[in-house]
């Protein structure tokens, strides 16, 4: 998820996937147990790895800071 954030948030703000990303978010009654939100996922996780947004317009610091080695 946080290689997506990436992506979406060094996208230009006329692409498409850029545009959805910054609707106002609609409170949707879920099932128990699903996801709040997308938001609200990135923000913790964002939060749990001591991350910043603004660090991801440095593409190598951000690569290096996500990555999680292969368990296999």
């Amino acid at each position: 998820m946080l290689r997506w954030c990436g992506y979406v948030e060094r996208r230009p703000i006329h692409y498409v996937v850029k545009r959805v990303d910054q609707i106002e978010d609609i409170q949707i009654t879920r099932g128990r147990g699903r996801q709040k939100n997308l938001r609200q996922t990135i923000r913790k996780d964002l939060e749990t790895n001591e991350l910043n947004r603004n660090m991801v317009y440095d593409r190598n610091l951000w690569r290096n800071l996500i990555h999680v080695a292969d368990p296999t």
